[in-house]
Order: C-alpha cells, then structure tokens, then sequence
C-alpha cells in the first residue's frame, strides 16, 4: 500500500499548539493550506527540538557572508500567530522527525511519520502508512520556533530548589531534608 503524504509546499499556516492544562497537555504540528488542515500529535521535547534545531539552522545560514537568503534576525510581525489551534483532529502521532533545508526554494523541510510498531508495518520493507511533509520559508520559519519556545514554556513551574515541575496540586521536593 503506497505512503499516504500530507504535503505542504506553501502552508498558509504552520503552529505548534496544544490541548490540554499544564502537565496534561498533547502537543500538535498543525498545518493549513486552504481548507486542507493536518494535525499531528508530539511530544513536548520534539516541539522543544524542532525550535531549536530551526533556530539553530537560520542563525548559521544568517552568518552566512552576504546573508544570500534573506534571513529574519527576529520574528517579522506580520508572521506572527497566537491563535488557538484550529480544530483538531489527529492524524497520527510522530515517531520519527527530519529537518532539512532546500536552497533552490529557500525553505525548510520538515517530515514527521508516525509512531511504528514493529508488528504493525503496513508496507515492505516498513514503510510507513503515511507521513507530514512541510515546507516552510525563513520568515515563517523564525515565527514557527518563537511561537513553538513560548508554547513549550508555557508548562508547569519549575520548583527553585530540585527543578522538578510544580503541579497544581501540591509538590513534593526530591531534596534530601525537604519538604
């Protein structure tokens, strides 16, 4: 059975977003290109990466001599998106994740697939039943990983003294002699 691919080449709209209170949130990749929406479930250190990692690549092709792509040092304000998700409804959650940058179109791409379980693969050779495949320009790229650093520290407090979370319901220290 071929991979079913949500392709976006020029989404409309790109967010990391979630559901849920502080310590009980899913975390969703949420595109939009026209009608056509795709969530994707993540986990909170694979937002956290992805920022990172997008921050991390447009940083060093703006050091590039020249800055030959254009690259934002800050988030254009016409980019940026502090709305909520659009509704959700999960395609998969992503296991594997890959993060490139094409040149020719100076974007970046990111594919997500999906968790696989062993016993479950659909196709030969363990290819995937479907996958996210986005493409995204510097500018919304930059407004992507701002948005997407906020959402990820937005969690629960962290506690001063052991650095655990801080739930709403109380807390107990791991410290030795604390209470």
């Amino acid at each position: 059975m071929p991979t079913i691919v949500h392709e976006f080449a020029w989404p409309d709209r790109v967010v990391i977003g979630t559901i849920g209170l502080p310590g009980d949130r899913t975390f969703y990749l949420q595109a939009r290109a026209g009608s056509k929406l795709v969530s994707i479930a993540l986990e909170k250190q694979q937002s956290a990466l992805l920022a990172e990692k997008i921050d991390a690549a447009l940083d060093e092709l703006m050091s590039t001599t020249g800055n030959p792509f254009s690259i934002p040092t800050t988030t254009p304000i016409e980019l940026v998106d502090n709305d909520p998700l659009e509704p959700v409804v999960e395609e998969f959650r992503a296991g594997m994740m890959g993060l490139g940058w094409d040149p020719s179109t100076v974007q970046f791409v990111i594919e997500a697939y999906p968790i696989v379980d062993d016993e479950d693969e659909d196709g030969p050779a363990g290819e995937p039943a479907e996958k996210l495949l986005l493409r995204i320009p510097v500018g919304t790229a930059r407004a992507f990983a701002k948005r997407t650093r906020e959402i990820v520290g937005a969690g629960r407090p962290m506690c001063p003294l052991c650095g655990n979370p801080v739930d709403a319901d109380g807390h107990t220290c791991t410290l030795p002699g604390v209470s």
